[in-house]
């Protein structure tokens, strides 16, 4: 169940939905969209798309929770914050239902722009209130990394990180590093915090080489793409807008280069980001914000450059040192593909997901209701 996000959510639909179809599990994933469909699979339930952010809250969250109920699951599986309410509701009504936390949600508030600075402390402290009730109430919890497990009960709480799947990993063996075209790749949604000034400032310090920075993803808000095209760097950014997986996947084996330079807010300090392992799956090496976990995430390999995010310099001269030591770079790329291909990727994280499915669905022996 999911309120917020894209029917083909990589984490959502790719990872969790494809591999528990694959696995033998009926799957129903209920989600904003035009129309029902069957895809790899999976059965997409659609609700009607929200009109901007109050209607997703005040609108798409019950008629998720309503198409929800009238496919009669055995275990409901949410991803939003905003759909806490209704997981209560469908626990309170006998329901198996596990909550998938995303993100930092109580720290995230704190940085977001729409909510009134004298209001953010104390939605913030709601939302707190909230996910500890949560934790209490329903049957499990998913946590994306280990800070954010942290603040659950233990004994209800599995780790699953977004790692690359084994499956797509395979497609990058036969694509030569040295033989990619020159081009740095950002994909992902494109917002200031995640780094779109600094990337394409970056670009303006480059003019020596025949680079590209291509980007893919959605602008948010949208005219923040008007604002950018008139950065002098931005004659060198090819955008590709939104694609899908498959297409996605072929941009990343004609790349050289990784950047994932999201600013330091309290929320990312504790994320994984995704396309960093996917940059490491596609064998490139990778400029990356230079943040505690994520370096702590590699156990000690150097599969590419960590600098400041907010300093476009600093980016431009690791973009340039790569450039400059395609070997090593290339070193690098190898090591990340390695690293993914024995331990981040997402077969060994599935693991977990059916195991927790597997206890949910066991009845208890002592015929006690489970929690």
């Amino acid at each position: 169940m999911t309120s917020a996000h894209p029917p083909y959510d990589v984490r959502i639909f790719h990872r969790e939905c494809v591999s528990l179809a694959q696995a033998g599990y009926p799957v129903k994933l209920v989600v904003p969209h035009s129309h029902d469909e069957e895809r790899e699979g999976v059965r997409i339930c659609a609700v009607a798309k929200p009109k901007g952010r109050l209607g997703r809250m005040l609108g798409s969250v019950w008629a998720v929770f309503r198409r929800a109920l009238a496919e009669k699951g055995d275990i409901y599986h949410f991803h939003d914050p905003e759909l806490i309410p209704a997981g209560l509701l469908l626990r309170l009504l006998g329901k198996r239902v596990v909550y998938d936390v995303h993100e930092d949600v109580p720290t995230d508030i704190q940085s977001k722009a729409w909510i009134p600075k004298p209001l953010r402390g104390l939605i913030a402290a709601g939302m707190r209130l909230l996910e500890r009730l949560a934790g209490v109430l329903l049957s499990g919890i998913v946590a994306v990394t280990q800070p954010i497990a942290a603040r659950f009960p233990a004994q209800k709480t599995i780790l699953l990180q977004n790692f690359p799947h084994p499956q797509e990993v395979a497609f990058f063996r036969n694509r030569p590093y040295q033989e990619r075209p020159f081009r740095v790749l950002y994909a992902g949604s494109i917002t200031r915090v995640r780094g779109l000034m600094e990337m394409v400032q970056a670009m303006g310090y480059l003019q020596n080489h025949p680079l590209q920075l291509v980007l893919i993803g959605e602008f948010a808000p949208s005219n923040l793409r008007l604002e950018v095209e008139q950065m002098p760097g931005f004659s060198r950014v090819e955008y590709l807008g939104y694609k899908r997986r498959p297409e996605t996947l072929e941009v990343l084996a004609q790349s050289r280069i990784g950047l994932v330079v999201l600013h330091p807010i309290p929320s990312f300090l504790v994320s994984q980001p995704t396309k960093m392992y996917e940059y490491m799956m596609a064998g490139i090496p990778f400029v990356a914000s230079d943040f505690p976990l994520w370096r702590a995430s590699l156990n000690g390999e150097e599969c590419g450059l960590f600098v400041n995010p907010l300093d476009p310099q600093a980016i431009a001269k690791a973009i340039q040192w790569l450039l400059d030591h395609p070997e090593e770079a290339e070193a690098m790329g190898r090591r990340g593909r390695r690293l993914v291909e024995e331990c981040l990727n997402w077969g060994v994280e599935f693991t977990k997901l059916t195991k927790l499915y597997q206890r949910l669905w066991q009845p208890k022996i002592s015929g006690k209701r489970e929690i």
